[in-house]
């Protein structure tokens, strides 16, 4: 079905009703003006009529058209574009549980550290998902709970997008991440739920162990598939900048522990991937799909997504009035 126009506020046009009135006013306003009287009018007929005569009444338009675009913006129009879904969407619940930690900021992706590249490569997965509901864990040394299970995608590409390192505590909590991403999972209806972990490191802090974490994603029937990104070993890490403002690269050592992720994924029935470059990480996300069997995930039927389209009456009001004031206190003043 094409877009239509529809308007979340209909009641302000009524408004629209009374203009005419604005017109009423201008007149009674101009009939009320005092005004020179002369007994020989036909002199002044002689003499042609300047510019200004023929523009003074643009002046009560103006106003008139600043008043019908702004109640129109208050309307707030929208472009409904209304699709009718397919009767057995199929998606799956996937939660991704990311590592913020400090160690993420290394440079062995670069020109980019590994925090960007998972990110950019995350946005792109989001980008070419269509029924799967996805959520968002981060982690360091706490687990938190970014976005819930979603399929607004463009809100979780921008949640994404803010991402930042050194925001919450350092440290590397994956027993944490992993319980909080179930946690997220465990009242889903859907017939496939997944967790993804991307980290780059061993777990050094937390609560829980991500052994224990693993043990209660087997009894809920939840894989987790890890991806290891990063090469291990010493890697360049940033140590400040200099005078120039060049960030510094000085070779760090990075504990990594491959074996920990892959009994995690072993015992709950998913995939361990190592991820060494962008190529990588994005071929891991992709064996994870390609390893799920989709389960129905909601009944389709008749779905509207709505645009606001506001913004152009809203510009249209204010440019009418500050053209409508502009020509009456400068070309077309009227003296009182």
């Amino acid at each position: 079905m094409l877009p239509d126009l529809a308007f979340h506020s209909p009641h302000y046009l009524w408004g629209l009703l009374l203009i005419p009135l604005l017109f009423v006013w201008s007149w009674w306003e101009k009939r009320r003006r005092a005004v020179l009287r002369f007994s020989a009018a036909h002199v002044f007929t002689r003499h042609p009529r300047g510019l200004r005569v023929y523009l003074l009444p643009m002046l009560p338009l103006l106003r008139a058209a600043a008043v019908a675009a702004a109640l129109v913006a208050l309307a707030r129009p929208q472009t409904r574009d209304t699709r009718v879904r397919d009767l057995n969407v199929e998606g799956i619940d996937i939660v991704v549980a990311l590592d913020l930690s400090t160690s993420m900021e290394a440079g062995d992706f670069r020109p980019q550290n590994r925090l960007h590249v998972a990110k950019e490569v995350l946005s792109e997965f989001i980008t070419n998902r269509v029924n799967d509901r996805i959520g968002l864990v981060v982690f360091a040394g706490a687990a938190y709970t970014q976005a819930p299970l979603t399929l607004d995608y463009g809100v979780l590409k921008e949640v994404l997008r803010q991402l930042r390192t050194r925001v919450l505590e350092d440290g590397t909590a994956i027993g944490d991440a992993l319980a909080t991403a179930l946690n997220r999972l465990r009242d889903s209806d859907a017939k496939s739920r997944v967790v993804v972990l991307i980290t780059d490191g061993d777990n050094n802090a937390g609560k829980i162990s991500p052994l224990d974490s693993a043990g209660m994603a087997k009894s809920l029937h939840i894989p987790i598939y890890t991806i290891l990104v990063g090469k291990g070993g010493k890697v360049p890490f940033p140590q400040g900048t200099d005078l120039f403002g060049n960030t510094v690269w000085r070779e760090t050592e990075i504990p990594i522990n491959p074996e920990l992720l892959q009994d995690i994924a072993d015992s709950t029935g998913g995939e361990y991937y190592r991820a060494t470059d962008p190529e990588g990480l994005k071929q891991g996300l992709q064996k994870v799909l390609d390893s799920l069997e989709r389960s129905k995930l909601m009944e389709g039927g008749a779905s509207a997504n709505y645009r606001e389209d506001y913004h152009p009456y809203l510009l249209l009001a204010f440019g009418f009035a500050v053209l409508e004031l502009f020509l009456r206190s400068t070309f077309l003043r009227v003296s009182p």
